[in-house]
């Protein structure tokens, strides 16, 4: 997947790998349909974070949630 081009498929893709792997349980609270593509290069430099990491402690969590709620249009 390129993530380079801005698609709504790649938006998807991105939140959904970033829901996966913080383990969200509300994920219809963040879905692809939030984002305009206006918020795309800071929804992938949020999504290289996550998948960096292997694990987040409880403020990381919040503050990444806290980001996307910020990113919503």
């Amino acid at each position: 997947m390129d993530l380079s081009v801005q698609s709504t498929e790649n938006i998807q893709y991105m939140v959904n790998e970033i829901t996966k792997k913080l383990r969200m349980v509300n994920t219809g609270a963040i879905s692809a349909e939030h984002f305009i593509s206006s918020s795309y290069e800071d929804l992938k430099d949020i999504y290289e974070l996550v998948a960096r990491k292997n694990s987040f402690s409880p403020n990381e969590m919040q503050a990444i949630a806290e980001e996307l709620g910020n990113l919503r249009k």
